[in-house]
């Protein structure tokens, strides 16, 4: 995708508020249209003298089981509230309980598939017709058992040690449901929307998905109809029904504005057609093959598992991590580079990275040092697996290549034709992944760019090197340019370590258009965690 915003800052903050008293006020319970559209203001009062014990709480887990896996958070917020009730004011549930039942029954707004366990129990307390309930020790702790169901499927998704078994090794949150409920309770608007909890990506894709979904419910997402056979490329200015209905998809997700219902692919749709085009990732041109046609004619099911895949990703980004004032950011499947300093874009790059069966890691690490004019010392595995049958073959192979033994190993000289190119960027790491330069520039021209062994490369790395250096007095742009002449190898040290976060989203809102993009799963690990998150449902295909 060319000339799109991807801003990925993460956003940092602690929560830091006392215990308040629980919410009360005298007028009649606030509707449910009221929650969505208003701002709510409740009112303190003192807590009653109902509380609970460990006794009591072993009791309930054992009376309903399902509910065990928060035995211990639910301990743990009693007793940081001296075992006081958390959602009664004097006899009844405070009009934060209901607040809170209210988004428990809206949990697919979040993109959440879930259902809380004894949900019909959860009912029956929140049903006035309903005459016998459970008792006061039992429902409080139900509803203190559904509000960390809530928090841990909102706001931190999956556990770590899952993330690690799906390949995610960028850090994770480490979250406290008992601030967290103090925040909430002190304003209830954050059930709506909080920045300091969830990435505000994750609200603009709660958006789009609320669209989405609205398309799907209309009936809108119509199938366009084409003998895949005798179907030809369509240019502009061709005239056919197809294009008619291309028209309509066009305007029905919101790359044409209006739909004029012309079957002419004229100039309006040509500007429709190259804003889908940026929207996928795909090459900005105006003909419209048959796989354009079958990417378009995707189940729009499809489209919202996605969303919601990528929704449950932004739950994991850890809010501490936020704001940092320079980071780099490579999105593998849109395979591009961000460099932003001072919330601002330095620099926007095409990337490649790695194939299948040497995919690149979804980590974090900090850019330490650039070396110019770099050797390449060849990776073991690469010297097995490859270079010796080519040495083998051909006895002049290394020095052909510009490469050469050195203590045991292979390693590639600096200069023009070197594998790494003429700069590389060094994040120590575990995987001897880094970012760098490359000869082959013929490869950005690619659509879906999977061509490494698992480093990134970057079709701007020169100036990504300037633009890294920028506010270095020992480094202007003339001896930058000395140092990648490819003649010698130099390092640069950097003053201050450069985060940088390799990660893996699919879909992603532009936070200047609120356009929806949507990339290639190159690693089909939205098919993998679709099948951990949905098993009981239908998997993507």
């Amino acid at each position: 995708m060319r000339n799109s915003t991807f801003l990925f800052l993460f956003i940092i903050t602690g929560f830091l508020m006392s215990t308040l008293g629980f919410a009360h006020t005298e007028k009649p319970f606030l509707s449910h249209k009221s929650f969505l559209n208003g701002n709510i203001i409740l009112q303190e009062k003192s807590t009653s003298g109902f509380s609970v014990d460990n006794e009591a709480i072993i009791k309930f887990f054992t009376t309903y089981p399902k509910l065990k896996k928060y035995q211990n958070d639910v301990l743990d917020l009693y007793k940081k509230r001296e075992y006081n009730t958390i959602w009664y004011d004097e006899k009844s549930i405070s009009e934060f309980g209901h607040l809170l039942y209210e988004k428990v029954d809206l949990l697919k707004e979040q993109g959440i598939n879930k259902k809380m366990p004894y949900k019909d129990v959860i009912d029956e307390i929140f049903n006035e017709s309903v005459t016998e309930k459970p008792s006061q020790t039992d429902t409080e702790l139900l509803l203190t058992s559904m509000y960390v169901f809530y928090a841990s499927n909102v706001y931190s998704g999956e556990d770590a040690a899952t993330l690690k078994k799906i390949g995610w090794y960028l850090p994770t949150k480490n979250i406290s449901y008992s601030r967290i409920l103090d925040s909430l309770i002190q304003d209830p608007n954050r059930l709506n929307k909080d920045s300091h909890l969830l990435y505000s990506q994750y609200y603009k894709l709660q958006d789009v998905l609320k669209k989405y979904r609205t398309i799907e419910k209309n009936n809108l997402w119509k199938k366009i109809d084409i003998d895949s056979t005798t179907y030809k490329e369509l240019k502009p200015m061709d005239s056919s029904a197809i294009v008619g209905q291309i028209r309509e998809r066009l305007f029905v997700v919101g790359d044409l504005k209006q739909n004029s219902k012309r079957n002419v692919y004229d100039e309006e749709m040509m500007a429709g057609i190259l804003n889908y085009k940026k929207r996928y990732g795909l090459t900005p041109n105006y003909t419209l093959t048959r796989e354009h046609i079958n990417q378009m004619n995707e189940p729009i099911a499809n489209r919202i598992r996605t969303i919601m895949i990528n929704m449950e990703r932004c739950r994991w980004i850890p809010t501490k991590l936020a704001n940092a004032d320079e980071l780099v950011m490579v999105n593998i499947p849109s395979f591009r580079l961000f460099y932003v300093k001072n919330g601002k874009y330095e620099l926007v790059s095409d990337v490649f990275v790695g194939t299948r069966m040497t995919e690149t890691v979804i980590f974090s690490g900090m850019i330490d040092r650039i070396v110019f004019s770099p050797y390449w010392n060849v990776p073991q595995s690469i010297i097995d697996n490859e270079l010796k049958l080519k040495i083998a073959a051909d006895k002049n192979y290394l020095e052909e290549n510009n490469m050469e033994w050195n203590g045991g190993r292979v390693r590639q000289k600096p200069g023009p034709k070197n594998s790494l190119g003429l700069v590389k960027f060094m994040f120590p790491n575990p995987n001897d992944i880094y970012l760098h330069d490359t000869p082959a520039k013929t490869l950005f021209g690619f659509a879906k760019r999977t061509f490494s062994h698992g480093c990134i490369n970057v079709q701007e790395a020169r100036q990504l090197a300037i633009s890294i250096l920028k506010d270095n007095p020992d480094w202007s742009v003339e001896k930058i340019d000395k140092a990648m002449s490819g003649e010698k190898e130099t390092t640069c040290m950097l003053k201050n370590k450069i985060p940088i976060y390799i990660c893996y989203f699919t879909t992603w809102v532009n936070d200047e258009t609120g356009e929806i993009s949507f990339f290639p799963d190159v690693y089909d690990r939205d098919k993998q965690l679709d099948k951990l998150l949905y098993s009981d449902d239908v998997v993507m295909k």
